[in-house]
């Protein structure tokens, strides 16, 4: 079987400790993105299973394996979720979800989960768009900007260069650095167009290393534009899978001159973990528990 470069770890955690058996409330998020998809259980507010695996033709289908497999060697039931919030790309197709809550508000609240109450802008990179989000001090959006609908400078864009020099997706960010010389980023900014002029470059004799250093390079400038464009205030934390790429975050850093916070869980989750927490506040809400 040919090997899938672009195919990235998909995997499930659970707490040893089994935080979830005196909880008094169960909560979860689905977060359907348009490449991942990522299922969180937390007990009281505290993160205790989550699964994040790659997202299929069918997004219903997606979120409930997902859940499935966060759930997988415990003892918990769906039915003892007191409250689930769907979110992402396919928010409004979990079909075990009580509401469904926007990604930007997620990936706001579940930054101030992960990264402390002092983070003040997130930059969400995910599988098709990236997001640049200002929130509050309990995690609530105050402004936000979008990039185009263009994988160029997404998760997605990652992969197909992945595919096209052969090079496995989780070593893509320690390889961009092996290089001679920082070379000049690649221009274009729409992946269709930047896949030619990479083809273009080994062509011409680059070597694998120097493309990727590129491409990485153009991802973190097109970042950082739409980190300008928005403004930028301390702290600064980043979610989504692109985080996971030590290529662009640590261009990105270089450009921006500041040092993004440490996340306490992987930062692919994040959605999934401020939908979790909208979960519990509405179901406190709803029932405060006794």
């Amino acid at each position: 079987m040919a090997q899938e470069f672009w195919r990235w770890k998909e995997y499930n955690w659970h707490d040893p400790n089994e935080c979830w058996k005196n909880a008094k409330m169960l909560t979860a998020g689905v977060d359907v993105g348009s490449v991942s998809t990522q299922a969180v259980v937390m007990a009281d507010g505290e993160l205790c299973a989550f699964a994040s695996m790659r997202t299929g033709s069918d997004s219903p289908d997606s979120a409930r394996k997902a859940m499935e497999w966060a759930l997988k060697d415990t003892d918990m039931k769906l039915e003892q979720i007191r409250y689930v919030v769907g979110t992402g790309y396919g928010r409004v197709n979990v079909p075990f979800a009580h509401r469904s809550i926007t990604e930007i508000a997620c990936h706001a609240r579940g930054a101030n989960f992960m990264y402390g109450s002092s983070v003040r802008t997130v930059l969400d990179m995910g599988g098709q768009d990236c997001k640049a989000i200002r929130c509050d001090e309990k995690g609530k959006v105050s402004a936000f900007l979008m990039n185009d609908k263009c994988a160029a400078g997404t998760g997605r864009g990652m992969e197909v260069f992945a595919d096209l020099l052969s090079v496995p997706l989780q070593e893509i960010g320690d390889l961009s650095f092996q290089v001679e010389k920082e070379p000049p980023p690649v221009s274009s900014t729409c992946v269709v167009f930047a896949k030619t002029e990479a083809v273009g470059l080994l062509r011409k004799g680059w070597p694998k290393n120097d493309v990727l250093a590129a491409y990485c390079s153009a991802m973190a400038h097109r970042v950082y534009t739409l980190l300008e464009r928005l403004g930028v205030e301390k702290d600064f934390g980043i979610t989504g899978g692109i985080a996971k790429n030590s290529g662009v975050v640590k261009r990105l850093k270089n450009e921006m001159g500041l040092e993004p916070l440490t996340p306490r869980y992987d930062p692919q989750i994040a959605g999934a973990v401020g939908a979790a927490l909208f979960g519990r506040t509405l179901a406190l809400k709803e029932a405060p528990v006794q």
